[in-house]
């Protein structure tokens, strides 16, 4: 197995600010889109009014009325869903040639992160406390879809992707979508795809910056650990510390069949 951290969600440059952790909860925005798509900040539902929030973080540049780019596609609560619809995400051009050269496929697993920070309501939401990077959801491969430039044969298989940005053009060659299983390989009571509660910080502590990472031993290469894609040494620190490649939106770390690593991410879908 490889675990793909995939970075999703707003940020200083895509958004312009951090995701909002609403009552201990990380609730991943997502970014805006230059182009019409299928999805506006309004027609997000949920117990949480993300129009709301992004209006106010973003001081009204975004509205409810704006286009967003929602991928990964991993809340059944976000949208109306149409019959069959699991979890999906998309991918192109670098990030996607990053993912098909490290073999990426079916029984890999994406653990999502993002830049979070917690907001408080007076009035309108503001952010508040430490920027932090924290893992939101998941999503285990089951079918990976070339659809590159032309949608049809993918909405064939899969009516219910009709919503999803990837299968509304234009895109390049490259275009592929991952579909989510039905559930985890190795954790069956649990969907193939989802949101955590509160997910899992993966900041080192509150005073540090967020790309300062604590890893688990079996990913530090320091001490026998697989490492990940775009991190070479210097970026290993002692006290199983990574300093996190500001460039990349896939890091790969494959696993294989690692017990020490099964036994994280059994603890990982148990606490978070």
């Amino acid at each position: 197995m490889r675990i793909i951290f995939s970075r999703k969600g707003f940020d200083s440059a895509a958004g312009g600010c951090p995701s909002p952790i609403v009552e201990g909860r990380p609730l991943s925005l997502p970014i805006p889109s230059s182009r019409p798509t299928p999805t506006t900040y309004g027609a997000l539902l949920g117990r949480t009014p993300l129009a709301e929030l992004v209006c106010d973080l973003t001081r009204g540049r975004l509205t409810a009325e704006s286009y967003c780019h929602f991928d990964p596609d991993i809340e059944a609560e976000r949208r109306p869903r149409a019959p069959g619809w699991r979890g999906a995400l998309g991918q192109v051009s670098a990030a996607q040639g990053h993912l098909r050269k490290q073999g990426v496929g079916p029984g890999d697993l994406f653990l999502f992160w993002g830049l979070f920070q917690t907001v408080e309501r007076s009035g309108s939401w503001r952010l508040c406390g430490a920027r932090e990077h924290r893992i939101f959801g998941w999503l285990q491969i089951e079918d990976v879809e070339r659809t590159g430039t032309d949608p049809e044969p993918t909405l064939r298989r899969h009516p219910w992707l009709h919503e999803h940005p990837h299968v509304h053009g234009p895109w390049s060659d490259s275009n592929t979508i991952y579909l989510a299983s039905q559930s985890l390989s190795f954790r069956p009571e649990c969907r193939g795809w989802g949101v955590f509660e509160r997910g899992l910080r993966l900041t080192a502590a509150e005073n540090a910056l967020p790309s300062t990472w604590r890893v688990p031993s079996w990913l530090d290469p320091m001490t026998g650990g697989t490492g990940m894609t775009y991190h070479p040494s210097h970026r290993w620190k002692r006290s199983a510390m990574c300093q996190i490649a500001a460039r990349g939106q896939e890091f790969v770390a494959d696993i294989g069949e690692r017990p020490d690593a099964m036994k994280w991410l059994t603890r990982l879908f148990e606490e978070a």
